[in-house]
């Protein structure tokens, strides 16, 4: 079994809490009260959704997703 690494998105929400996705792969979103949480849930979602595409003969592209920052002044 290979290691692969998927960018993951966490932000936090207005009312609280995080939310935490995989550009990559639609529908693989968690959420948790913390940053960390989410972070860990997030893993275990990413872990299932993975699965559950194997299961079911879907394929599941690499991650292709650069990200950058960029300054602005405002």
């Amino acid at each position: 079994m290979n290691n692969t690494f998927y960018k993951v998105i966490i932000e936090p929400q207005q009312e609280g809490g995080f939310t935490a996705y995989v550009p990559k792969l639609p529908g693989c979103v968690s959420e948790g009260e913390t940053f960390q949480e989410a972070h860990d849930n997030i893993q275990e979602a990413l872990e299932l959704y993975i699965q559950t595409a194997r299961e079911r003969n879907i394929t599941i592209y690499a991650d292709d997703i650069h990200i950058s920052e960029v300054c602005v002044s405002i």
